[in-house]
């Protein structure tokens, strides 16, 4: 698969469109926080330490979606394999991944969370409606899902689904471990 490199050389040219490649997408260190309008790559999209990518309608990755420093978008987060981010990671919508999630600060979404392995943030993981993992969740702080400010939560929309929960607590929802049904601050 092609590799398209972003590079102080060519950043220019790529800053503030709509960067869409059928292959794999990879930025160069320390290039500081880049916005797009919206970012998809069939491959992987890769921005090496202190490489930070934005975007205002969403980044998708047939792969994954790797950050130094973090991943921020307008709407939705989806990769085919993981998504790992030195700091944060938030979207507008929904983060979806194939594999694990991973974050060295917080993540956030407006919408749900999902992961097909594991999801671990440094600090807190926030999700508007629901939050579910296929094997465990680890968090430093805290985990709040179902923040919806303008009615009240419907029920699916407080669950945090995984196996296991493995450090952190659960400020607001209800978590289900690997068919328990146990509510926990909702």
């Amino acid at each position: 698969m092609e590799i398209l490199k972003i590079t102080t050389e060519n950043l220019s040219q790529y800053v503030n469109t709509e960067l869409v490649f059928e292959g794999h997408i990879e930025f160069d260190a320390k290039l500081g926080w880049l916005t797009f309008k919206r970012i998809f790559a069939k491959g992987h999209v890769i921005a090496a330490a202190g490489t930070g990518i934005k975007a205002g309608t969403g980044i998708k990755a047939g792969e994954g979606i790797e950050a130094g420093t973090g991943i921020e978008a307008g709407t939705g987060i989806e990769a085919g394999w993981g998504i790992k981010a030195g700091t944060g990671i938030e979207a507008g919508w929904g983060i979806k991944a194939g594999e694990g999630i991973k974050a060295g600060w917080g993540i956030e979404a407006g919408w749900g969370i999902e992961a097909g392995t594991g999801i671990e943030a440094g600090t807190g993981i926030e999700a508007g409606t629901g939050i579910e993992a296929g094997t465990v969740i680890s968090v430093k702080l805290r985990i709040f899902a179902g923040l919806v400010i303008w009615r009240n939560p419907e029920p699916q929309e407080l669950e945090i689904r995984c196996r296991k929960l493995t450090s952190g607590e659960v400020a607001y929802g209800k978590l289900i471990e690997a068919g328990k049904d146990e509510a926990s601050n909702a």
